[in-house]
């Protein structure tokens, strides 16, 4: 139990010193962007006719506190980003956190659910195919799971959106109806969000099963050829207890361990998808953020938020292997 603590607790530290360095990361890539937040805020207010003058940019730098030291700005940043507070946006002049709102917890829910979709499919699929001899459900699947790889999210989703309009008259955009975006959490609210979100959690699904179940299949087929699974069946243990209990149990190791990986690429298609389907989440404004109005800031929040989110998921999935595996438990005795 002690050896399992300090394991723990090494992770722990490990996750946290990794954050440390993304924070470091994304701050020196907002510091290294042409132009700083006080001359980009500046350009903007001269582009609505505002005269701008040198003084008025150094005012600006000196209130937003760029005039400090380098470190000086990334740890005060980095205070603010543990206590949930980015500042203002560069360019809006609005809190990023109020900015935010529901958007990033929306993004999340479009990510984790996706991904429940696709190992909730993938796993059980995957393990079943690897072990099955039926050559004609077997190259079905390698059929559709090749067809999930090939076809990009945000064709599938101007295909749903063509058909839906077309044939139902219905757009199938956005993530709540008018009359509940700006009103108060309710069971009707949520029960809305969930009659708009699990669009996106279908398209965005649709290539993380097709990834997971050829990672799954692979694994098994690769677990399944080995001399323990021999011996087991030698010894009477045949069927799905066989499967489950033996090859699966290691297949799944680096399944588990891959969770924060398959999660930040399904962030990573989400903004395109989110501009498809007019969502209004974290993707679409990192996309504008980074695309249209060069608000480093902004972005870098939402970047920061997400690798804060895969690196404690990242430790969970450590400890729970930890637990799971006995290979792992036992390298942590040693």
């Amino acid at each position: 139990m002690l050896q399992f603590a300090r394991f723990a607790v090494t992770r722990a530290i490990m996750a946290f010193v990794t954050l440390l360095i993304v924070s470091f990361v994304v701050f020196s890539l907002m510091e290294l962007v042409p132009g700083d937040c006080a001359e980009r805020y500046m350009a903007y207010k001269n582009t609505q006719g505002e005269a701008i003058t040198l003084e008025a940019i150094d005012a600006e730098r000196t209130r937003l506190g760029l005039d400090r030291p380098y470190i000086t700005r990334w740890a005060s940043w980095l205070g603010g980003a543990f206590r949930g507070d980015f500042g203002d946006s560069c360019i809006l002049r609005v809190n990023i956190a109020d900015l935010l709102g529901d958007k990033f917890w929306f993004s999340l829910a479009i990510c984790f659910g996706s991904l429940l979709l696709a190992y909730a499919i993938a796993v059980p699929v995957g393990i079943l195919s690897a072990a099955s001899n039926n050559a004609f459900a077997n190259n079905s699947l390698r059929i559709v799971s090749y067809l999930g790889l090939a076809l990009p999210n945000f064709l599938l989703a101007l295909i749903i959106m063509l058909v839906s309009t077309v044939y139902f008259g219905e757009t199938l955009t956005g993530l709540l109806s008018p009359e509940y975006k700006n009103a108060d959490w309710s069971w009707t609210k949520l029960l809305d969000l969930l009659s708009h979100i699990w669009l996106p959690i279908f398209i965005l699904g649709w290539s993380a099963t097709a990834f997971a179940l050829q990672t799954v299949r692979a694994l098994m087929s690769d677990e399944l050829g080995k001399l323990y699974v021999t011996a087991a069946a030698a010894r009477g243990v045949t069927g799905r207890r066989l499967l489950w209990r033996y090859p699966a149990r290691h297949a799944l190791g680096p399944i588990v361990n891959s969770v924060g990986f398959d999660l930040n690429r399904i962030f990573n298609e989400l903004p395109i998808v989110a501009v498809i389907l007019t969502l209004t989440d974290a993707g679409s404004l990192l996309l504008d953020a980074l695309a249209r109005s060069n608000d480093q800031q902004l972005a870098g929040a939402i970047i920061f938020l997400l690798t804060a989110t895969i690196v404690a998921l990242n430790f969970v999935t450590d400890i729970l292997l930890a637990v799971l595996d006995p290979r792992v438990r036992k390298s942590i005795l040693k």
